[in-house]
């Protein structure tokens, strides 16, 4: 984590923010429920644009005195995202699944990378038993990745403040709507290539959790 008090990050929402800020999402993201800001604007744009009352945030958060859990691009950063979208369900109970289960724990800010719409594509075949582990690492080193910022307290939403908002036009829909899907095709063919590579090297998803299945 860089020593400075501020950042500049960005929020996409479906139909606008309501009220005051709140640690709140759909339930099945990457680090659980809470307020998603990216670093880059292009994050969250090709996550709303399908939606016609769309609007982008430019925020402002103040870390000082929040405490933040950094978690570095790895394994540790894969799987916790497994137990936040449900994948780990089945081990209910496990060491593996209590570890991720109480990871974010204590924490008012999480920092990780953002699973992009070429990485989401790359982690589904992990989670699907497609690509093993040694792929997907491979992946994480060739896949650009941004990072993310996730308030999970009330704390750390209050020290966001809003500069700027505003509403996607429908031209600009559009062109966010190619764009991503072009950047899935990109992971589709980023996968297949790494797939190939490591075909026969590393564990797969089932694998890796089905050592905990026991505990």
């Amino acid at each position: 984590m860089k020593e400075i008090d501020n950042f500049i990050l960005y929020h996409g929402s479906k139909s606008g923010i309501k009220g005051e800020i709140q640690p709140s999402s759909r339930k099945y993201c990457d680090f659980g429920s809470g307020f998603y800001m990216g670093t880059e604007p292009e994050q969250p744009l090709t996550l709303i644009c399908n939606f016609p009352k769309a609007c982008l945030y430019k925020l402002e958060l103040k870390i000082s005195g929040l405490k933040i859990l950094d978690i570095q691009v790895s394994m540790d950063w894969a799987l916790l995202i497994a137990y936040n979208r449900g994948k780990m369900d089945g081990i209910k109970g496990s060491a593996m699944y209590q570890k991720y289960q109480h990871m974010m724990e204590g924490y008012d800010l999480v920092a990780g990378y953002i699973a992009n719409d070429r990485m989401f594509v790359v982690l589904d075949r992990f989670f699907r038993g497609e690509i093993t582990d040694k792929a997907l690492i491979a992946s994480l080193s060739a896949l650009h990745l941004g990072k993310q910022y996730v308030a999970i307290t009330k704390r750390a939403c209050g020290n966001i403040r809003i500069l700027e908002e505003r509403k996607l036009q429908e031209e600009e829909r559009k062109e966010l709507i190619a764009k991503s899907e072009k950047n899935r095709q990109l992971g589709i063919a980023k996968a297949e290539e790494i797939c190939r590579k490591y075909r026969r090297e590393g564990r797969f998803f089932d694998e890796i959790i089905g050592e905990e299945s026991w505990s």
